[in-house]
């Protein structure tokens, strides 16, 4: 049973579609970690490129889907409550596995450090038990009119 739904979850960040991967969340410790999941489908735009005769979901928006589980994560923290996360920086990513349209990709995320306007997290998406990527990610918390 999802704990966040897709609605609440776009009420959290301000990805829209054809960009917000986020299905739902399955798991939350405040502060600690997050389990969601996104559903990969053959009508998602990027297949019709990426690539004919052979979809394959690009290595970057596996990073994007994580770094929107993670906002989540971050964003849940009481002193980052309605504020906006945004990634500063990827670390060691490493894709490990084609996602292709069909599977579905769990989404692991764990806080490693919190500080007064940034986060660090350690990620993997997962598939049928398998990792298909992994990664750092480190995010900068501002005001959400704030330019950063």
């Amino acid at each position: 049973m999802a704990i966040m739904d897709a609605q609440e979850i776009m009420d959290m960040i301000p990805n829209r579609y054809p960009i917000c991967y986020i299905d739902y969340v399955d798991e939350l410790t405040t502060g600690k970690s997050v389990i969601a999941t996104k559903n990969v489908t053959i009508n998602e735009s990027f297949f019709r490129g990426h690539f004919p005769n052979n979809p394959v979901m690009p290595g970057v928006l596996i990073i994007e889907t994580l770094a929107q589980a993670a906002s989540i994560l971050i964003l849940k923290s009481p002193e980052f409550e309605g504020k906006t996360a945004y990634l500063g920086s990827v670390k060691n990513a490493k894709f490990r596995k084609v996602v292709r349209p069909g599977d579905v990709l769990k989404l692991h995320i764990e806080m490693v450090k919190k500080k007064e306007n940034m986060g660090i997290v350690e990620t993997q998406a997962i598939v049928n038990g398998k990792k298909a990527c992994t990664a750092e990610l480190m995010f900068v918390v501002a005001d959400r009119d704030e330019k950063i």
